[in-house]
């Protein structure tokens, strides 16, 4: 029996999907550990929104509530927002360009388990004495004064979770560059493919500075060092550097591939090109360029100066001009265009003036001298959401749509995808618009409770309202979830029609070697031009043959275990009472180390998919 059919005669198990080193199935991990978490982040939102619904709540303690909004915003950024982003990368990318996998298979499944590994591990402090409580940033004014071991598994956690994203991006961008199809010039390349490809060099140089900064607070956790103990000599803003360093450029690894989504989706349902491709890219590569000379306008208020302050200023409002490149070129392919207002698309009509109002008020904040009355206001917070949510969410949400058949073969159903959308749409305004106003009137962000009188209640409670509608929204989503895949109608290869992308070429869901041959790509939008041709596949570069693929692993698994062993031992062995700790990191390290070096000794050479086995696929045969 060949391969292949060993292949199709297993089922998609749990054990399949452990051991996979496959990006569709690796997409698919990352799409419900990254759904888990948000609805994880969004509990922790709807917890936030009841305390603060009326003045003078006690629906959480103090505590508690530091807790909830230290771990929605890390929960929601690192747990949700990037998985979910990679779920679209590993489902898409491979298949725009016309490659059979990505570069690194292993290290792929590498960098899902890892990421999985950290995110547990931080979610576990909820049981194991407190989460932490210092913020998603974490200044280190509060960490290090922070006690219990809440911020020792914030460090820990995201140290493992960003080892993962890191070798994710180094996979994409070794695959982008190396593994494009015959014909597929860096111009050619779809705009998700472009957007994915700044964002994998983003998280290249952006991670390493988290990295730094979490090993320097572990240090002076855990260790007894002073970087950022003041009295011992040491500096709390150099944390603030290291961490928007990371996190400016964070929100354009976030934002760029919703852009990306979002350029794929418009064209689509317009039945247009899309408008100014080429300046698309370059505003694409400027964004990415520009977002690593902004970082310290998050820090206008800390006295950096004026001189540093105007240079800053001067270089988030001009990031304006590349975005705003996007938005007119997003306007202009609508312009004339035969729209279908599918779900996906009423995502992206809905996105472009919302994300509009983000930036705006990103300008006014850029503006040091205003800064200093915004900042520390719900006014931040408003602007904020309106540009992850109403960027980065909003294309999460239209993806899961759009990118669904090609994932799973079925078709969400488009009545409810529209009752989550206008839920969502209007829940989003109404939580997130008035806390402008809010913050204007001078509510403080991050309080726990506000006092009667001030005239925060109205505003307050129309935003708790809203926040109802969205986790109402994401209940129907579910819920069509849930139906679509029991009723499993299977759909076609481009079962929204006038697919361009050479993604649509092919069976929905793909087979697991995606090309039967590799495709010849004779321009932009290779598929459309192919049909426009009157074919209806697209050209080949090469003749059928034999197709080798990797073999499963359980490796990585393994290799992440033993860190999150390893990092309980790390936390813990401070503590003069917890004997067991040193053991423990001792033992989980010998897990991971040991686990590397069996890879690096066996010999994988992975499996032949022959040419005998493709051919009666195409015959209905052992298929």
């Amino acid at each position: 029996m060949s391969s292949y059919a060993q292949k199709k005669g297993f089922g998609a198990t749990v054990w399949d999907y452990l051991t996979t080193v496959d990006h569709k199935k690796i997409a698919i991990l990352y799409l419900m550990a990254g759904g888990f978490f948000f609805l994880v982040g969004g509990l922790e939102a709807l917890i936030i929104r009841i305390q603060l619904a009326v003045p003078n709540n006690d629906f959480v303690s103090a505590g508690l509530y530091n807790e909830v909004l230290t771990m929605h915003g890390t929960t929601m950024i690192f747990l949700a927002a990037m998985p979910l982003i990679f779920a679209f990368m590993n489902a898409v990318v491979p298949l725009q360009i016309g490659a059979r996998d990505v570069a690194f298979p292993f290290l792929n499944s590498l960098g899902f388990w890892l990421f999985f590994a950290g995110g547990v591990f931080l979610n576990l402090s909820w049981f194991l004495g407190g989460a932490p409580d210092a913020g998603w940033t974490s200044y280190a004014s509060l960490s290090m004064a922070s006690k219990g071991h809440g911020i020792d598994f914030y460090v820990l956690g995201l140290q493992i979770s960003g080892a993962g994203t890191l070798i994710g991006g180094i996979n994409f961008l070794v695959t982008i560059i190396n593994m494009r199809a015959p014909g597929m010039t860096y111009m050619r390349m779809p705009l998700f493919t472009w957007t994915v490809f700044v964002t994998s060099a983003l998280i290249l140089f952006a991670f390493p500075a988290l990295t730094v900064g979490l090993f320097l607070m572990l240090f002076d956790r855990m260790f007894g060092s002073n970087f950022f103990d003041v009295a011992n000599g040491g500096n709390t803003i150099i944390w603030e550097h290291f961490f928007w360093i990371f996190g400016h450029p964070e929100v354009y690894i976030l934002v760029l591939p919703a852009f990306g989504i979002f350029s794929e989706i418009i064209p689509h349902f317009s039945r247009k090109r899309l408008f100014g491709y080429s300046s698309m890219v370059f505003a694409t590569v400027l964004i990415g360029f520009l977002g690593f000379m902004v970082w310290a306008h998050h820090m206008f208020t800390v006295g950096l100066g004026p001189i540093a302050n105007a240079i800053f200023a001067v270089a988030t409002m001009a990031i304006a001009v590349p975005t705003g490149i996007k938005i007119f070129n997003w306007l202009l392919t609508m312009w004339g265009g035969s729209i279908s207002f599918t779900t996906p698309m009423l995502y992206a009509v809905a996105f472009i003036p919302t994300f509009v109002a983000g930036g705006v008020t990103g300008i006014m904040n850029a503006a040091a001298t205003a800064d200093y009355q915004f900042h520390d206001t719900y006014f931040v917070v408003a602007h904020f959401h309106y540009v992850i949510v109403g960027g980065v969410v909003f294309a999460l949400l239209a993806g899961t749509h759009y990118y669904w058949p090609k994932m799973f073969g079925t078709m969400l159903n488009e009545f409810l995808g529209k009752i989550a959308f206008w839920l969502f749409f209007i829940g989003f305004h109404l939580t997130f618009f008035i806390q402008h106003f809010l913050g204007l009137m001078g509510m403080p962000r991050r309080i726990w409770k506000f006092l009667p009188g001030q005239g925060l209640e109205t505003g307050n409670l129309i935003s708790s309202i809203g926040a109802g509608f969205m986790g109402v929204a994401v209940i129907v989503l579910l819920v069509n979830v849930i139906m679509t895949q029991v009723k499993g109608v299977k759909v076609s290869n481009d079962p929204w029609g006038d697919g361009r992308t050479i993604e649509w070429a092919i069976p929905s869901p793909p087979p697991f070697y995606n090309f039967k041959q590799t495709p010849l790509i004779r321009g932009l939008d290779a598929y459309w031009l192919e049909k426009m041709e009157g074919k209806k596949d697209l050209t080949p570069a090469e003749p059928i043959g034999d197709i080798h693929m990797p073999n499963n692993s359980i490796i990585p698994v393994i290799i992440s275990l033993g860190l999150f062993i390893a990092a309980f031992g790390a936390m813990y062995h401070p503590d003069g009472d917890k004997a067991w700790a040193i053991p423990v990191l001792v033992i989980g390290m010998l897990i991971t180390l040991g686990a590397m070096f069996f890879r690096s000794v066996i010999d994988d050479h992975g499996y032949h998919v022959h040419k005998e086995d493709l051919m009666d696929d195409d015959k209905g045969g052992k298929a």
